[in-house]
């Protein structure tokens, strides 16, 4: 039926969610999965482990493996980039470097988050390189950008090419179920309108079987709120910061907007310890148990890769994610039709207030025919404001300094982080971040006058 290939499919939690989630959609069976990453011993686990669980699920899926990018994506319909090609050691050490000049987390997604300019120096150079070999192996397939930095992807890669069949998928937009299932209502009845850009998302509308729940919602802040904080984690998505934010706004935020995984915005709620603590904020313990889940679900893995005495379908039950992946090939691949969550250049303007060539997070129709925008409504001036200084401006220095590579673009960028407080700490993190051994690359690139 059609041919996915996932690139970076050493990430064994996300490729074994895409292949249940293909598993349990019959429609897409006779689909070939082609697993690509170049580390051999992961590959070999992972292209195992998938091939247990088709097996005993009986589905109509094929999965085969090869450390060949090219050959991987070769006459593909849909390629999946996931990959993470600079590795989570070089971005810590850069945090480390950081933090010895003063950032910290609840800054910019630019320094100390995941998405920091010198790991997304190698990806935006992944992306490309996988991109051209999209154009002369597969040049009609779909190409769904899920790496970091999906914001920034999306829009250099539109600008520079935009004939391709490009969207980029970020799971953020779903912590609206978790709006549901803390006031009690069925995820799957949920209708809901949550523009913005990605890591910077706001819900403007939700009903539930045609009921407003937005009432709901604010029954729920005014009475049941702090008991709920007294025993959630710190920076929940449901904390005093998002409850915070709604009421100034009166758009609510979602998922990564405001916590952690979205780097924490805004500073204004980490400018110390003590503020931290009053708005129920740490950063630092999320990416702690952050780091701990995933190295938790990987083991998991590990083990019901290496025992196989226990199906592996038990340890991962055949139950659907929320991901958005399969769904989207879906709809393409075999005439399905329907509106999911995903970025696209705002070429049809559907985010007033965000530039036309610049990436927005908006719901698409998709079917066979293709990819369509939807309007969405305007956001409150002051939210396009900030989406514009804290998103889009990093963002459109980081791509100028990658295009020009001019070392002073790269000062520019660090400036736009609250934490700088003057142009020499500034450019002593740039310096401390191209002295870094692994950096050659980069030093090369950024030397232009």
């Amino acid at each position: 039926m059609a041919k996915i290939s996932i690139i970076g499919a050493g990430s064994a939690v996300f490729s074994l969610g895409l292949v249940r989630d293909l598993c349990l959609t019959p429609s897409l069976g006779g689909s070939v999965v082609s697993l690509m990453d170049v580390n051999a011993e992961r590959l070999q686990a992972i292209h195992t482990l998938c091939e247990r669980y088709i097996e005993e699920t009986g589905a109509d899926i094929r999965a085969e493996a090869t450390p060949d990018r090219r050959e991987a994506i070769r006459d593909a319909d849909f390629v999946i980039n996931t990959a993470l090609v600079a590795g989570y050691d070089r971005m810590y050490e850069g945090w480390r470097r950081a933090e010895r000049l003063g950032y910290r987390l609840g800054g910019s997604l630019h320094i100390m988050h995941d998405e920091p300019f010198w790991v997304n120096f190698y990806q935006m150079r992944f992306f490309e390189q996988v991109l051209q070999d999209v154009r002369e192996e597969c040049p009609r397939a779909w190409y769904l950008q899920v790496a970091n930095p999906v914001l920034a992807g999306v829009t250099y890669l539109g600008r520079k090419y935009p004939d391709i069949n490009m969207v980029g998928i970020c799971h953020g937009f779903a912590a609206v179920y978790e709006i549901a299932d803390l006031l009690g209502l069925d995820p799957d009845r949920l209708t809901y309108e949550i523009p913005g850009v990605n890591h910077n998302v706001w819900l403007r509308a939700i009903h539930h079987d045609g009921r407003d729940v937005l009432p709901i919602l604010d029954n729920w802040i005014a009475n049941e709120a702090e008991g709920y904080w007294a025993s959630c984690p710190k920076s929940d998505d449901m904390g005093p910061q998002a409850i915070d934010l709604y009421k100034r706004f009166g758009v609510f935020p979602i998922g990564d907007t405001c916590t952690p995984g979205g780097g924490s915005w805004p500073w204004w709620y980490h400018t110390d310890q003590a503020t931290e603590d009053r708005w129920r904020e740490d950063p630092a313990g999320w990416w702690r148990r952050h780091e701990e889940r995933g190295e938790s679900r990987v083991a998991a893995i590990r083990q019901a890769a290496n025992d196989r005495s226990r199906p592996v379908t038990e340890v991962f039950p055949p139950e659907k994610s929320r991901e958005v992946m399969v769904p989207f090939i879906e709809a393409v691949a075999v005439d399905r039709p329907r509106v999911l969550i995903g970025n696209v250049p705002n070429r049809g303007n559907y985010v007033p207030g965000v530039p036309q060539d610049f990436a927005v997070e908006i719901p698409l129709h998709v079917s066979k025919q293709g990819v369509r925008g939807i309007q969405t409504g305007a956001l409150p001036p002051a939210v396009i404001s900030y989406i514009t200084r804290d998103r889009v401006a990093p963002v459109s220095l980081e791509l100028a300094a990658y295009d020009e590579g001019r070392r002073e673009r790269l000062v520019e960028l660090v400036l736009t982080d609250p934490w700088t407080h003057s142009l020499d700490q500034a450019e002593a993190l740039v310096d401390a971040i191209l002295s870094m051994p692994e950096h050659e690359e980069m030093r090369r690139h950024y030397c232009a006058t």
